[in-house]
């Protein structure tokens, strides 16, 4: 793609924008500055990766990984505003769910140690980990909120913590889980992902395309599950106290 293209393309800006007028949306500032931000992001994102690319260093990519999972940590853990340690709770789970998948890649060849493979596939496993944890967090706060008498009268028939949330526990993890696997039962009929599109318009055939595209659909599947669990595992027991009874200045803090 040429610039004159890249600016042409802009248009669709200006329609958006349009639209937005002429229904009355009022969402013409939030996307002007919405476009002007992740302009200017992709360019320095551009100029750096460019960078490290060339030097082919394992410490600058770790470095450039790093920096996603405490990014990715530090937005998703907004959702569990309150809950205590939550962004260092978020960020240990993002960085074990990239961290795994990234190493069984690896391990297995389907992607080499460099940057150019690395720091792409690492990215798409933050972001999607990102959004997991978020999406668990806040139904972590609901799902207590809304069930705290049935966990504290089972505390007080002698129920465990983990007996007192075992009914509640599976539906918060699928809240993380369930945008992959519905992303999955439509891959290729509703949706040609991004991966695939690009490796295509890049001239590569379909069918390889679809290969790189189904090791995608498994590292996120991968990735996702492995947050959302880390995250409630590790979240929950703020909800409670040292002597197994339920954390009422936390619930009161979100509404309880």
């Amino acid at each position: 793609m040429n610039n004159l293209a890249l600016v042409l393309a802009s248009s669709l800006v200006i329609l958006a924008l349009f639209l937005s007028r002429a229904f009355r949306l009022g969402l013409e500032k939030e996307m002007l500055a919405g476009v002007g931000r992740a302009v200017i992001q992709l360019l320095v994102i551009g100029m750096l990766l460019n960078w490290v690319f060339a030097r082919n260093r394992w410490y600058f990519t770790l470095a450039m990984i790093g920096i996603m999972v405490i990014v990715a940590g530090g937005n998703a853990a907004r959702r569990g505003e309150g809950i205590p340690r939550v962004k260092r709770i978020t960020i240990l789970s993002i960085a074990t769910g990239v961290a795994v998948p990234l190493l069984v890649l690896v391990l297995t060849g389907a992607i080499k140690a460099t940057p150019k493979e690395m720091i792409p596939v690492a990215g798409m496993l933050a972001g999607n980990a990102m959004v997991a944890s978020g999406l668990v967090l806040k139904n972590m706060k609901e799902s207590m909120v809304q069930q705290r008498e049935e966990i504290m009268n089972a505390l007080y028939l002698g129920a465990t913590i983990a007996q007192s949330v075992a009914e509640i526990r599976p539906r918060i993890i699928k809240t993380g889980m369930l945008p992959t696997i519905d992303g999955l039962r439509t891959l290729g009929l509703v949706q040609l992902p991004g991966m695939m599109t690009g490796l295509i318009l890049g001239g590569v055939s379909p069918l390889v395309a679809v290969k790189y595209q189904i090791m995608v659909a498994f590292m996120l599947l991968g990735a996702v599950s492995i947050t959302s669990i880390m995250v409630i595992l590790l979240a929950l027991p703020s909800f409670f106290t040292a002597n197994a009874s339920l954390n009422e200045n936390l619930l009161k803090e979100f509404g309880s």
